[in-house]
This record gives C-alpha cells, sequence and structure tokens, in this order.
C-alpha cells in the first residue's frame, strides 16, 4: 500500500507521515518513505509550490522503494490536490478537506470550479471530509481557539488512516504526551483529535473498507529492527566507528540541508565522546575537523555539493597532510543552491576530481537509507587504515527517507583500532634513530600518525610540497612527482571487495548503478524478470577505487546500462576507464526514479 500525505508546509504533513511511519514499522511491515518538502522555512500557504508531502510504502513482504503511484492521498487544500493528483491512478482514494476548498483558495491554484463537484475526479474513490470542522468540534470542550484547535486537524487525519490501516495508537499517544510534555492541555488535544479522526472513520459510512497488511514476517532475517533514516543511520555508524576504532569523534560542520541532522544528532551524543562543533562557515568547519584528526580524533565534517566547493582546498590540504578525514556529501539539486530539498547524485565528479592538482581521495556511497550505517564504517576504515580523506556521497532521498534498520551485534562490527607512532622509526647512516613522518607502511603506503606532544616525534605540517621519508619541504622536481604518484598508488591500492553481480540467467544486458538508485533499479529488474525476461544487475559502492573485477564484469556483457540522477557522471567515468560503450539513462528533476519509468527504459535497451 502507497499512502501520500500532503498539504501546506505548516500543515503538519511530516510529522503525520513520521508517525504512521512509526506505528507501521511497531507493526512489522516493511516500509520505504519519501518525504518532499519546500526549501522555504514557510512557503506561501496555499501555493503550489508551498506544498509538502509525505510518501510511504508499506507491506507485507520486503519493498525497495516508497512507491510509484500512490494508493491513497490526503489532501489537506486545494493546492495539495492539484500538486498531486498527477501522479495518482485511476481508481485511487483521495480524502479531502473540504473545508478549505473556498473559491479564493481554488482560484489561487487555478480551479475555476470546483474539482471536487465538476466531475473531473470521477475515475478516482473520493472521500469528502471536513477535517478542520470536525476537528473543531472534537476539541470544543478545550480552552483553545479555533486557530489552535485547527491545527491539530493533522493528528484527525492521522486517526482516520491509522483506523483504515489497521495501525497501532498506543505509540502515538507516547509521543504527543512527550512532545508536549511542557503542555499538557495541547497534548491531550491532539490526543483527541487523533481519537477522533479514528471515531470517525469506525462510525461513518463512507469508508466501508478497511485494509490490514500484515508484518513482513518473512522479509527479515532474525534480530532487533528499529525504523531508521539516512542521516540517522549515518551518524549511528559515525559513533560506532569512533567506538570501534578508540578514537574520539570530532564533527567539525556548518548548517546546510540536507545534512544538518547529521550535526544536530551527533550533539546529542556527548556521553560516547562526541565533539561536535557549528563553524561559521563551511571552510571553518573543515579546517577544525582537519585539526582534529592532526589531534588524533576520528574527524567527519558533513556538508552537501555547495559546501563541498568551498571544502576543495582543505580537502587537497588533508591529501597532501595523509591525515583521515571523513567528509561526508548528501548531495542535492544544483548547481549553486539549486534545490536545497531535492535529490541528486551529481556530485561525482565533484567528489572525484574537484581539487586543484592531482589530489586523489576514495570515494563510497550507500545504497539504501538503512546502508548509511555500514557504508559510515567501512568510510572510517578507508580513512584511518590508509590515512586519507575519503568522500561518502550519500544523498537527500536516502537521509530524509526510513526503512527497518537490523541493529548489529557488537561482534558483527569491523575492529578499527588504530596504532600512533610511538618513536623513532628510521636510522640514518651516522647509526642515530630519527622520526621520518613520510615513511610509509610498505603494504598500505600508510604514513605514520604522529599525536602532537608526543615527545620526538615534533615534525612539520603545511601544503607546501614535502620531502618522501623525512617531510621536510621539498621543490625538487623528481621528489615532486615522485610523492603524487605516492599518493595516487596509495588510493589505487585500497582494498575493496570485488564487484557482485546479480545474473541468474545468463543475460546478456547489465544494468550497473550507484547510491541511491538501487531501490529502483533492483524493483525494476524485478518486474523484468518477472515478465520473463533476463537482465544482469550490478550496484557500486566503491567509486574509487573500482573494484578490482569491475573490467571484467563489464566485459562479459553486450549491453551496460546505466541510471543516474545526473547527466551521465559515472558512465563517463567507466567509458573512461574501461572503453565500454555504456549507455545512459539520466533523469535530474529532484525526484528518485520510479520503478515502473526505469523498467520500460531497461527492457527498451534489451530489445534494442
Amino acid at each position: 500500500m502507497i499512502i501520500r500525505f500532503a498539504g501546506d508546509s505548516g500543515d503538519g504533513m511530516q510529522l503525520t507521515g513520521d508517525r504512521f511511519t512509526s506505528e507501521t514499522a511497531t507493526f512489522g511491515n516493511d516500509l520505504s518513505t519519501l518525504p518532499n518538502f519546500p526549501a522555504e522555512i514557510r512557503a506561501p500557504a496555499g501555493t503550489l509550490p508551498g506544498v509538502s508531502s509525505f510518501q510511504l510504502h508499506f507491506a507485507d513482504h520486503d519493498i525497495l522503494t516508497p512507491g510509484d503511484a500512490p494508493n491513497v492521498l490526503v489532501a489537506m487544500n486545494p493546492a495539495a490536490l492539484k500538486a498531486n493528483i498527477g501522479d495518482l491512478p485511476r481508481g485511487a482514494e483521495i480524502i479531502v478537506n473540504t473545508d478549505e476548498f473556498t473559491k479564493r483558495a481554488m482560484q489561487k491554484v487555478g480551479y475555476g470550479t470546483s474539482p471536487l463537484e465538476d466531475g473531473s475526479l470521477d475515475g478516482y474513490s473520493l472521500h469528502p471530509v471536513p477535517l478542520t470542522t470536525l476537528t473543531v468540534e472534537a476539541l470544543k470542550e478545550f480552552d483553545l481557539s479555533r486557530k489552535e484547535a485547527e491545527r491539530s486537524k493533522n493528528m484527525f487525519a492521522l486517526g482516520l488512516l491509522s483506523w483504515m490501516y489497521h495501525r497501532p495508537t498506543e505509540g502515538t499517544e507516547r509521543f504527543l504526551r512527550s512532545k508536549f510534555a511542557k503542555k499538557p492541555d495541547i497534548a491531550a488535544a491532539n490526543i483527541a483529535a487523533f481519537h477522533a479522526g479514528w471515531n470517525f472513520g469506525e462510525t461513518t459510512e463512507d469508508f466501508a473498507v478497511s485494509y490490514e497488511i500484515a508484518p513482513a514476517t518473512t522479509a527479515f532475517p532474525v534480530g532487533t529492527y528499529r525504523n531508521i533514516s539516512g542521516n540517522l543511520a549515518l551518524s549511528y555508524g559515525l559513533i560506532a566507528a569512533s567506538r570501534q576504532a578508540d578514537l574520539p569523534l570530532y564533527l567539525g560542520s556548518y548548517p546546510i540541508t540536507p545534512a544538518s541532522d547529521i550535526l544536530h544528532e551527533l550533539s546529542r551524543h556527548k556521553n560516547f565522546g562526541v565533539r561536535t562543533f557549528q563553524a561559521e562557515d563551511e571552510i571553518a568547519g573543515i579546517g577544525a575537523a582537519l585539526g582534529a584528526a592532526f589531534g588524533g580524533s576520528l574527524a567527519v565534517t558533513t556538508t552537501s555539493g555547495p559546501g563541498v566547493a568551498l571544502k576543495s582546498e582543505t580537502i587537497g590540504l588533508a591529501v597532501s597532510l595523509e591525515l583521515p578525514l571523513l567528509v561526508i556529501d548528501i548531495q542535492r539539486g544544483g548547481p549553486s543552491t539549486g534545490l536545497p530539498t531535492k535529490t541528486e547524485q551529481a556530485d561525482l565528479l565533484q567528489a572525484m576530481f574537484g581539487r586543484n592538482g592531482e589530489a586523489p581521495v576514495p570515494v563510497i556511497a550507500p545504497c539504501t537509507p538503512a546502508d548509511c550505517f555500514d557504508a559510515a564504517l567501512e568510510a572510517a576504515r578507508i580513512a584511518l587504515t590508509y590515512r586519507t580523506p575519503v568522500m561518502l556521497l550519500s544523498d537527500g532521498y536516502l537521509a530524509n527517507g526510513s526503512e527497518p534498520w537490523r541493529i548489529p551485534e557488537l561482534d558483527e562490527l569491523p575492529d578499527l583500532t588504530v596504532q600512533f607512532a610511538q618513536g623513532p622509526n628510521h636510522t640514518l647512516e651516522d647509526g642515530s634513530e630519527v622520526f621520518w613522518p613520510y615513511k610509509r607502511d610498505p603494504q598500505t603506503l600508510a604514513r605514520p600518525w604522529a599525536v602532537p606532544g608526543t615527545p620526538g616525534l615534533e615534525h612539520r605540517i603545511g601544503g607546501i610540497e614535502k620531502e618522501d621519508g623525512t617531510g621536510n619541504i621539498s621543490y625538487a622536481p623528481a621528489n615532486h612527482d615522485f610523492m603524487v604518484r605516492t599518493r595516487q598508488a596509495k588510493i589505487d591500492g585500497v582494498e575493496v571487495p570485488e564487484l557482485e553481480v546479480d545474473d541468474p540467467h545468463g543475460a546478456r544486458t547489465l544494468v550497473l548503478g550507484w547510491g541511491s538508485t538501487y531501490g529502483p533499479i533492483t524493483a525494476a529488474v524485478r518486474r523484468l524478470r518477472n515478465a520473463g525476461e533476463s537482465i544482469a544487475q550490478a550496484h557500486l559502492r566503491h567509486l574509487n577505487p573500482f573494484p578490482r573485477n569491475l573490467g571484467v564484469v563489464l566485459g562479459r556483457y553486450d549491453k551496460v546500462v546505466i541510471p543516474e540522477m545526473n547527466l551521465g557522471q559515472l558512465a563517463t567515468l567507466i567509458r573512461a576507464k574501461y572503453l565500454v560503450d555504456a549507455h545512459s539513462y539520466n533523469q535530474v528533476n529532484g525526484m528518485p526514479f520510479k520503478a515502473e519509468q526505469l523498467a520500460k527504459a531497461l527492457k527498451e535497451a534489451i530489445d534494442a
């Protein structure tokens, strides 16, 4: 079942969707969500640009996307209806708040006549409900103004939908009591509105049918689960990495959509030795983080594409200093300020090449909201092992979306412990022992990590080229050539797992993806296979370096199709490195791919 709540950005649609999601997760369904909201703090009320929506896909089996087309739309006003009606299939249910369908509100979005009365919705199952009036009536015993009472209409809608789909109610009641603990009258009013919505569904004749989606008992391995968003999973992954490395976690960051939630979450965990620094700008944030890395912390900076542009010089400095640093880029629509609350995958080439000089860094990308936890651990492993900054590319779709996550056991987490330099590591010709800050591990090519203040380990840092071994400033042409090639060789030598290919039928066409396209691609592949088509699928987590077997995998297929939410950035890299005629399928509209859309494109590729 796919439900979308839609209304003004002040109608509480994100909160309503989040509560329905939490109860659905508690019930045991598999789920996937897609919050979609304006960039403005409070967009113009009653306008199309001001519409905020929350889509939830839940099922009794494993699912991969928030769904292509809603089965149910809850529209709180005419703008919400008009902005979303194009996504609904014929026969879908539409619940509208009739109180908001005034002549002025409809004219504001271009309705000449009421869509509730002119027959334009005849192909749908329409449920006109005076949500505002019913909510105010339900709360008349409370000492609230009409305006205050109207604010609870989202809880009335949540109660109605909770009745329709047999959702638990106890969690929402606990949430409301906790959220409004200092305002018990407001808590009681919201709970009353919630119950009124449930009772309305129970007693009205307009809703003759309710639905029960059984728990997805066969979709999950045994374990303890919770619902989690990508940004929350990243936060927990960073904390877990710091504990597994036995290093304090330091976040130097500047607020930016859609990465700010990581700063908010990590600031709550001082009990785990986490330090968060909200800097005055992006450059100061990464500068502080790099300083923390020099001081022996697991250092992180979080941002989005515009912030990466500002941080690029300091990332280059981290490459030169060869210090571990996690640069987390929650991608959004660009260029410049672009679409702050919409998703995109267009920072890949920026992550690969967006610095002056030869400044290679490993690049990894999670594929689902829950996978952000594991991706954070993997980024930390690479950074700490190879003494290098690492770029982690999430995006707005993963950051704000959510799904069930199995909480891992402690013994399942990797050992990330690090050995700091303790004393001299080189013997000069005269027999004296000294510390060389750029004497490398022969396996990883990582230089020693010397915590400042350790006696005898004093050494220079800075952006000017260093001499191999000694770390002294050097302008020698041969030394610079050697250091550039050595830094590249270190990144090329990063150990990453081989690429796994899902190809049960010996297909001739391979669909290759990266990042958040995993869910739509996998759903599309399932549809094609269920229709009798043969197609192979592979998904990249490591984008620099690529898995060692990627070239061999690509060579096995006649056709390679790469869907991306950009204009073909991974395809450009694949063509350049492997001389493969990869075909791009691209979308840059700020929204994730739809499974049906991808299935159609892949079918055309198979048949071509």
